[in-house]
């Protein structure tokens, strides 16, 4: 790999040459970690989602917040819509982008192998919230957290290392400050 960005080659703990990178200006830190914290924000937005539904469930139904059934449920089909959506987006335009120099947005790599494990879980969550909405089953609180706690582990991991890959001192192995400026995201 050529060195940029006045690198000097190093080696890491496995004896491999790694760029050894100079400090960044705050500047500069602020244009690599963009979209990382940009990410975060959107991240942010789903553990909270994720948190009242937990709570809720971890409650044996106190209803939080006074929330009744009908609301818990459309709670519920709005976080698995929005999750999906949030990761059609990152997987039609985002990943494809960072792939071309990140391995860690390619595919059958660890986060997009994360998002089909994700996706399954939030499919089976959606489609048992919906049979809760139309009436054809009785929403069942133990039954909510057993379909979360199917994926829940990996979604927790996928947010933080989706942000972690994003994050300054990763993007700035792989992309100029004039890339990361002119990158669509």
């Amino acid at each position: 790999m050529a060195q940029k960005n006045g690198s000097t080659p190093a080696l890491n703990e496995n004896g491999t040459k790694e760029q050894k990178l100079p400090p960044l200006s705050l500047k500069d830190f602020g244009a690599y970690n963009r979209l990382a914290a940009q990410m975060d924000q959107f991240h942010n937005h789903f553990r909270l989602a994720w948190n009242d539904l937990q709570n809720a469930c971890a409650a044996n139904w106190k209803r939080p917040n006074g929330q009744k059934p009908k609301q818990l449920i459309n709670t519920g089909l709005r976080f698995c819509s929005q999750l999906d959506f949030h990761h059609k987006v990152e997987e039609e335009h985002v990943f494809p982008v960072l792939a071309r120099k990140m391995p860690e947005f390619r595919q059958k790599q660890t986060l997009l192998s994360q998002h089909k494990k994700i996706h399954r879980g939030l499919a089976e969550l959606e489609e048992y919230l919906e049979k809760c909405r139309s009436g054809e089953e009785d929403l069942e609180l133990a039954e909510m957290k057993r379909l979360m706690d199917a994926f829940g582990e990996v979604l927790w991991a996928h947010l933080d290392e989706e942000v972690r890959a994003l994050q300054a001192e990763n993007m700035r192995k792989y992309w100029t400050l004039e890339e990361m400026r002119s990158l669509p995201m």
